[in-house]
């Protein structure tokens, strides 16, 4: 008697790309409560506006590597002469402005931190402290991150409108976006 093999069904952006499944089975939509973490994928976020996630998936690592692991503390202290090596650096997206922007972010993190402020625990407060279970269709921006867009600009942050973080927060698994029949919808979190 031959077994019967279901085939796993997943979010269809997933598509076939071996590193864009794992991303989706392992990573988006997961809730995200370590703050460091959650200021990577918002400041990568920031590089992916005008591009692909893809795109930026695939140059993660190169990104990790040149903004020294997404420690705030050091990338708040680059420079001049570091963003003049970045924008020579042809692993990453080679933008002044989303470079800067980093930088920046990195330098109202640690101003956030030494204030007894927890990035993750600021962010989740405004989101009501649990992952939203989104039941219709899938918008481009909500209410939310609306309000949250508006408190990260008025703390300074750049390359935040409301598209781009609720992009974040489906990454973050801020708000459960993954497709009804997604075998990742229902996992236990």
């Amino acid at each position: 008697m031959m077994k019967k093999t279901t085939a796993v069904r997943r979010c269809v952006w997933a598509g076939d790309d071996p590193l864009m499944r794992a991303y989706h089975d392992e990573e988006w939509g997961v809730p995200e409560r370590d703050s460091r973490a959650l200021w990577e994928s918002l400041m990568l976020d920031g590089f992916q506006a005008g591009l692909s996630w893809m795109t930026i998936l695939r140059k993660r690592e190169a990104f990790r590597k040149a903004f020294r692991n997404f420690d705030p503390k050091k990338v708040a202290r680059m420079g001049e002469a570091d963003i003049a090596r970045l924008l020579q650096n042809e692993r990453i997206i080679r933008s002044r402005a989303k470079i800067e922007s980093t930088i920046h972010g990195a330098r109202i993190y640690v101003a956030m931190e030494d204030a007894g402020e927890d990035f993750a625990t600021w962010i989740w407060k405004m989101a009501g402290n649990k992952p939203i279970q989104n039941h219709g269709p899938v918008p481009a921006k909500t209410p939310l991150s609306e309000e949250i867009s508006a408190a990260l600009k008025k703390r300074g942050f750049k390359f935040v409108g409301p598209v781009i973080v609720y992009a974040w927060m489906q990454a973050c698994g801020i708000v459960n976006d993954h497709s009804p029949d997604c075998f990742r919808r229902n996992v236990s979190r």
